[in-house]
């Protein structure tokens, strides 16, 4: 049975075009530019219809002639990277906690040694105890997340 224009479209058949536009991409028959305006309004698409616009002025591409994007052996790899990328990230973001609370607790002493060594009420803990609450659940669910997921 052929596909309607209105029916819609999953996630496969989204990833199939995506790898035509890659291909097409890497032909020189689309710039940089287009191909990420492309990409934006391919995963916007819900349709057939939609996604048939995305091609419609490049020449058919053989899905058969590309290499398989979706084996085993090259998956693997983009999960490796994926959590070395989320790993740098949650340790970027618990550097800059780190950074923000080290530079609050340098206010606070700097304020309390110019005061007489009169100390004023822990504010710095407001600013950390939040932030820091929130970043140990999102730690917690994406290390939970990596496990599931090997």
């Amino acid at each position: 049975m052929a596909a309607s224009p209105d029916m819609r479209a999953s996630d496969g058949d989204r990833d199939k075009v995506a790898t035509v536009l890659q291909e097409h991409y890497a032909q020189g028959r689309l710039s940089a530019d287009e191909f990420n305006e492309r990409l934006e309004q391919l995963y916007g698409s819900k349709t057939y219809g939609e996604l048939a616009m995305l091609t419609s002025d490049l020449p058919d591409v053989d899905l058969r002639q590309l290499r398989e994007s979706s084996s085993r052996r090259e998956r693997r790899p983009e999960r490796r990277d994926r959590r070395q990328l989320q790993k740098k990230g949650l340790a970027a973001v618990w550097a800059s906690w780190a950074a923000a609370s080290g530079v609050n607790w340098a206010v606070w002493l700097i304020l309390g040694v110019t005061n007489g060594f009169d100390f004023p009420y822990p504010w710095p803990l407001w600013v950390m105890g939040p932030w820091g609450v929130m970043l140990l659940i999102t730690t917690f669910f994406a290390l939970l997340a990596n496990r599931d997921n090997q």
